[in-house]
């Protein structure tokens, strides 16, 4: 009996040890340049393993299992209603996984059909401070970085087991409770977090093409101008449009298609004039 004992709890230490933790966080960005008024706010997940994390949007996870129904039930994007695409409409398309034993930054975002996949080559070089107080239930510590474009904040807690953080954030000694940019433009804030089994995996409709970061940059400026050269040509069978439509059934004319595709690109890129990466 002792030994069963024994057994059973090395069974639940190692199945704890498994589990994987997922941190939310609410994300507030300011993604229309000429607009600062405009302000987006939506959670997004960290979920963090021991062997890798990835950072999603909620609303994108939410999106995908819509796809995903209607998809195995045979019905296609045609069955979806505007209105269910409206509700999980998300600024963040991206995802980040961060690779631990290889020490390596993945970032993907679709374009057009496809989904685009690059390894991040610029290192996060940290100013460490002394400076430290306190958020929510957590002691913190300050450190600043330039990138992309922006000067970042963080504070971060060696509370928590973990070196991480939102975004492409991480590489210091705890977890990164808020991260936030110079000019108020993006912030990202620690909400919560608990125990999930296992580290989500995203649906990737169409073809995944890893490239350079600086050729995925030529391929969304390019698809700014010429988005429909985006959904005619690349993997068959995959996403029919990009993830900022909001879905429509019925048999619609391809010029007029074509038209309103062009127009809501055109929208959508003014709206998002402001990102989150400047260079």
């Amino acid at each position: 009996m002792k030994k069963l004992g024994i057994l059973a709890l090395a069974l639940f230490m190692q199945h704890i040890a498994a589990q994987s933790n997922r941190f939310v966080y609410q994300v507030t960005m300011k993604p229309d340049a000429e607009n600062k008024s405009d302000i987006k706010t939506e959670n997004a997940y960290l979920d963090i393993s021991a062997e890798k994390s990835l950072f999603y949007s909620e609303n994108r996870y939410k999106r995908d299992s819509i796809l995903q129904k209607a998809f195995q039930g045979g019905g296609g994007r045609g069955s979806i209603s505007r209105e269910q695409m409206e509700g999980v409409r998300t600024n963040i398309n991206y995802s980040v996984e961060k690779d631990k034993a290889n020490q390596k930054t993945i970032f993907k975002d679709r374009i057009g059909r496809d989904l685009y996949s690059y390894e991040e080559d610029r290192p996060l070089n940290w100013k460490m401070s002394s400076e430290t107080t306190k958020i929510g239930e957590y002691k913190v510590q300050k450190a600043t970085t330039d990138f992309g474009g922006r000067q970042w904040t963080a504070w971060f807690t060696t509370d928590l087991p973990y070196q991480d953080g939102p975004y492409k954030f991480g590489g210091l000694p705890g977890l990164i409770v808020k991260v936030e940019d110079d000019k108020g433009d993006y912030s990202f804030d620690l909400m919560k977090n608990y125990k999930i089994a296992e580290v989500a995996t995203l649906n990737q409709f169409g073809n995944t093409l890893k490239v350079k970061r600086a050729d995925y940059l030529k391929q969304q400026a390019k698809f700014k101008t010429d988005p429909m050269s985006f959904m005619q040509s690349g993997g068959g069978g995959g996403f029919p449009a990009p993830p900022m439509s909001g879905g429509r059934g019925g048999n619609q004319n391809p010029a007029d298609m074509r038209k309103r595709m062009e127009e809501r690109v055109k929208e959508e890129a003014k709206k998002n004039s402001n990102p989150i990466e400047l260079q």
